[in-house]
């Protein structure tokens, strides 16, 4: 695995070029090019050549949208970039896995400060541990960016949502609302450096967490990007169960309902027959102790302290 240092080389407004081979070189040098392995090409050809591996690739694709995933009013394009990239290799994290690449295409209108963007990218793949190998560039009306991550699980230990059995527990990484709590400050008029925040312009996907996962062997495992409330009813949709909660972990400053639903905590949920296993791994790895919410029973009930827990969450309307 590669540790690219970002390079955040300055680019003077009165000498911007806007030509797209200039603008790739640009933007090539904020990314950096990492150090390769032996026979792996990054940036700079037509496609990138990454190493055989003996495990099982996983490869997932993310697309941030300015003004739908993050407010450019509130917020800046260079944290558009970072989150971009955390809440892609978010997949990577719930699968057990080890980010391996990066590949990132931006579509953007003329003006769009590119390099700014690319020094949020460059500065999440560097907390990853991981390099940006590729991607492409584009015009058009609207800013997005599609990040596509490479990663790697054990041959056939990729965790899934599928797994979850009755008599599991239900576990949390750690306490959920911090974002939504964030958002809401921010436009309450809170700065871009307060603590909260700061957990939505640059969250952080738990990668480690998902490697104790792993090798915990635990039943089923995925991330909460949309709120506790909706991952879990997928978690059971895949596995055909059902849960009863009995806590829900608030973060401080969040509202109950901003943990239950308010989306892009990143916390990964778990579902685990060995609690002790899951616990060990996380010690040894130094993270924090992950949290019992509740446990896993068969399909028909769905409740958190007694009531229903409905599927309420962030989602996109066609």
């Amino acid at each position: 695995m590669t540790s690219p240092t970002p390079n955040h080389p300055p680019f003077p407004n009165s000498e911007m070029v806007r030509r797209e081979d200039v603008m790739l070189q640009r933007i090539a040098a904020i990314l950096g090019g990492g150090s390769p392995a032996t026979g792996e090409i990054y940036i700079g050809d037509d496609a990138a050549v990454l190493s055989p591996s003996i495990a099982s690739w996983l490869v997932s694709t993310d697309v941030a949208v300015a003004g739908v995933h993050l407010d450019l009013d509130l917020f800046t394009i260079s944290d558009l970039g970072f989150k971009a990239v955390m809440s892609a290799a978010s997949d990577i994290a719930a699968m057990g896995g080890s980010l391996r690449a990066i590949v990132v295409a931006v579509t953007a209108p003329p003006g769009t400060d590119l390099e700014e963007l690319h020094r949020g990218i460059a500065d999440a793949a560097s907390e990853l541990h991981a390099a940006v190998v590729g991607g492409d560039l584009s015009t058009g009306p609207h800013l997005q960016v599609a990040v596509t991550v490479l990663g790697e699980a054990p041959a056939g230990g990729a965790l899934r949502r599928s797994g979850a059995q009755v008599g599991d527990t239900l576990m949390v990484t750690g306490a959920l609302g911090r974002p939504a709590a964030g958002l809401r400050r921010r436009r309450e008029g809170a700065e871009p450096a307060d603590a909260l925040v700061r957990a939505q312009s640059r969250p952080r996907a738990r990668m480690a967490s998902g490697v104790a996962a792993a090798a915990a062997a635990v039943s089923a495992a995925m991330d909460i990007s949309d709120g506790l409330a909706i991952d879990l009813n997928r978690l059971a949709d895949a596995s055909s169960v059902g849960f009863e909660v009995d806590e829900i972990p608030i973060a401080d400053g969040a509202t109950r309902q901003e943990a239950l639903s308010g989306g892009e905590d990143y916390e990964l949920l778990i579902a685990t027959s060995d609690v002790e296993a899951f616990r060990s791994q996380c010690r040894h790895a130094d993270l924090p102790e992950p949290i019992v919410i509740g446990r896993v029973v068969a399909a028909g009930t769905r409740t958190a302290s007694g009531q229903p827990l409905p599927p309420v969450g962030w989602l996109h309307e066609f």
